[in-house]
């Protein structure tokens, strides 16, 4: 935030000066420190925002805005906060103005096609229809403005997958930003096209591709879209294969939920999945993601699949006891009383 100071404010003299002088420096006195604070306030918002902590940030973002009406920078905040919080129509309030006071940025419009995506969801297929050329024409034009940008040829290999073909889809184009993509990073080239053939139903395909995407990256999200893919066709031995290959490489407290859950859901291996959901509870922080009451209701699952009625009855009741309203807990404790 600039601090601008007139020049009359600063026709004075350090050894002396008339009264309007001297004025000039006691107002500059004055304002100095509410500059300040409001600086302190707009980076406090700023680190609010980078914690996604947008229920506090957003005040004081629309406050300065209220000051400051054109910062882009403020209004390219709020858009997102709106964009985070699924509100699409603020969002592309702040995305629409952008765009047109910036028409060769190229995240603009990398924002304005993914909103107006957003909102073509939520609206009637009929309505979504007259959405399609606007989205086109933003996310192309990000990708277009900045050649290695990642997010808008993700975004544009999700669109021509998902689109049907008789309204502008095509398997052909989404292939094309995914080659596209494996020009920038190898990683997300691999797993965009494991993504395409996952979409059209080419499990072998796509489990070659992501499998690639292992050997050449290796993070932890290449091995959760394999793992992934196990599980939606019902391999759940390669699944939990895969997620403790992950752990062993990775150790990520997140990782020991997942095996947890793939030993509760198909009754695989209960005793390493005990021994994973106890160290996930152990070493649990918010940032792993997934609640407490779900690791006590994986739990509940694998006694219950023991056969151990009791010791399953004691860990579904934590899981309540934290979310009275828990549904999958509610339907997992009839299942256990009904032992």
């Amino acid at each position: 935030m600039q601090i601008k100071v007139y020049y009359k404010w600063m026709r004075f003299s350090p050894f002396g000066g008339n009264a309007a002088g001297r004025g000039g420096l006691y107002l500059l006195f004055i304002l100095l420190p509410l500059f300040t604070i409001a600086q302190t306030n707009y980076e406090q918002a700023e680190e609010y925002f980078k914690q996604e902590n947008f229920s506090k940030a957003k005040p004081i973002f629309e406050y300065y805005l209220k000051q400051n009406p054109n910062d882009k920078q403020t209004r390219e905040y709020l858009g997102d906060i709106a964009a985070y919080g699924k509100d699409w129509d603020e969002a592309l309030l702040y995305y629409e103005n952008l765009v047109k006071e910036e028409e060769s940025n190229a995240n603009y419009h990398f924002k304005y096609g993914g909103a107006l995506g957003m909102k073509a969801l939520s609206v009637s297929r009929l309505r979504a229809v007259t959405y399609i050329g606007e989205i086109k024409h933003h996310l192309e034009r990000a990708a277009k403005l900045i050649p290695k940008h990642i997010e808008a040829r993700w975004a544009l290999v999700e669109f021509y997958i998902q689109l049907p073909g008789i309204i502008g889809g095509s398997e052909k184009k989404a292939i094309e930003y995914a080659n596209e993509l494996g020009a920038i990073s190898k990683v997300d080239g691999y797993l965009a096209k494991g993504y395409i053939a996952e979409y059209s139903d080419r499990p072998k395909d796509a489990e070659r591709y992501y499998k690639n995407a292992i050997e050449v990256g290796g993070s932890p999200h290449t091995y959760e879209k394999l793992a992934d893919l196990y599980e939606k066709n019902n391999q759940p031995k390669e699944a939990l294969e895969t997620t403790s290959k992950a752990l062993k490489i990775h150790r990520r407290n997140q990782l020991n939920y997942q095996i947890g859950k793939i030993a509760a859901q198909y009754n695989l291996e209960p005793e390493y999945g005990i021994k994973c959901l106890s160290q996930y509870l152990a070493n649990y922080s918010i940032k792993d993601g997934v609640p407490k009451d779900w690791a006590y209701y994986r739990l509940a699952q694998i006694y219950k699949n023991l056969g151990k009625k009791e010791i399953a009855l004691t860990w579904i009741n934590k899981a309540l006891l934290d979310r009275t309203d828990f549904k999958e807990a509610q339907q997992e404790k009839s299942l256990i009383l009904a032992m």
